[in-house]
């Protein structure tokens, strides 16, 4: 009895009340949760889904009345509560957050070198202070960190667009769980740093890329894109990464008809999250010099082109030759990881009726 009326009580809605529109959350919910279902949003310069509330930007705050009192609170960590009265964009509210964007801005390279924003659209962050109409010139500006002398090919780290959110360490320890960057330093004095001279290299870091595609400004870039396409050129593509078959989703990013990069597809099962591969190669092959073009068969220790008929045929015949010579399990069947299960199923069943043995297996097993 008790545990039946306590799992009615903690699924129970909450009445919630932001700006004027009536919404039901479910308890447990935070007043940012509440604030989205009733098609309002607020900046979050510091809060990453996947990871959890922060609280640490503030620019989320919120004016919240229940049982008349009134509080201003981070809607990002607050809890939902019964009866709730919530404005998210009082005059107040907007002053308050201006007012932080500029102390942001103050302490970080001018938004017109921004790297992301150049190459890849407004960042968060600058988008934010477009909005709120945040001035570079409110406060003095005070020393900016110091960008990263990180040799690794894959990450730009321009720490000078750094806000200190912490977005970054907190989806590498807690969603990736690799700990490759952590915060060292306090106050303006921090900044993120990597074990082992601060070389990405020598870290445990992956090469996920989830560092760059959850920071909300230009302090950490993709390397191998950035300052090669402009953000008023970019086109973007939805599809799948190529190179196995769990069929994470990317955007292919294009400029003037030529492809220049990728980037995570967010709205895809696969939520952003993609391997060193997906994130900074999924593209790159395709204007390899060295990637094959069509079917090459290798005579006196030289390939020459040929047809796909020709190339089949050879394929075919070799087959034929094995299994009569040494019966069908003389043929190993080794499927590709860059295929999908459909295909996969495809080629067992060309191995065990087809040629017909066992000897199928797939490089992802490994």
């Amino acid at each position: 009895m008790t545990t039946a009326r306590h799992e009615t009580e903690t699924s129970r809605d909450l009445q919630v009340e932001v700006n004027g529109v009536a919404v039901a959350c479910p308890t447990g919910s935070r007043m940012l949760d509440a604030v989205r279902l009733a098609g309002f949003d607020v900046p979050t310069l510091c809060y990453d889904e996947r990871v959890g509330p922060q609280g640490s930007c503030r620019t989320c705050m919120v004016e919240v009345e229940v049982n008349g009192r009134t509080e201003t609170v981070a809607s990002c960590t607050a809890f939902a509560e019964q009866g709730a009265r919530v404005a998210t964009h009082s005059s107040e509210i907007k002053e308050y957050r201006r007012t932080l964007l500029e102390l942001l801005l103050s302490e970080t390279a001018s938004p017109a070198n921004c790297p992301k924003c150049n190459s890849f659209g407004t960042c968060e962050f600058h988008q934010t202070a477009e909005e709120y109409g945040a001035r570079l010139d409110r406060f003095p500006p005070i020393p900016q960190r110091t960008p990263a002398k990180d040799p690794n090919p894959f990450i730009q780290r321009d720490y000078d667009y750094c806000i200190a959110c912490y977005r970054c360490t907190n989806v590498c320890n807690e969603w990736e769980q690799a700990d490759a960057i952590t915060v060292q330093g306090r106050g303006q004095e921090s900044n993120i740093f990597s074990f082992f001279n601060n070389n990405l290299l020598d870290s445990p870091c992956t090469f996920c890329g989830q560092c760059i595609n959850t920071c909300p400004t230009g302090a950490l870039t993709n390397r191998k894109t950035v300052g090669k396409i402009q953000a008023d050129k970019i086109e973007r593509t939805k599809t799948i990464c190529p190179y196995c078959g769990v069929g994470c989703g990317i955007n292919l990013l294009s400029q003037d008809g030529e492809l220049m990069g990728a980037e995570p597809d967010f709205d895809s099962p696969s939520r952003g999250s993609l391997c060193v591969k997906g994130q900074f190669a999924s593209w790159e092959f395709v204007k390899s010099e060295e990637r094959l073009k069509y079917p090459l068969i290798k005579e006196n220790g030289a390939f020459r082109r040929a047809s796909w008929d020709e190339a089949l045929d050879r394929v075919a015949a070799q087959f034929k030759d094995a299994m009569a010579s040494h019966g069908p399990d003389s043929v190993v069947c080794w499927a590709s990881a860059r295929v999908v299960t459909e295909a996969s199923y495809l080629m067992q069943k060309f191995a065990r009726v087809a040629i017909g043995t066992n000897n199928i297996d797939n490089c992802s097993r490994t």
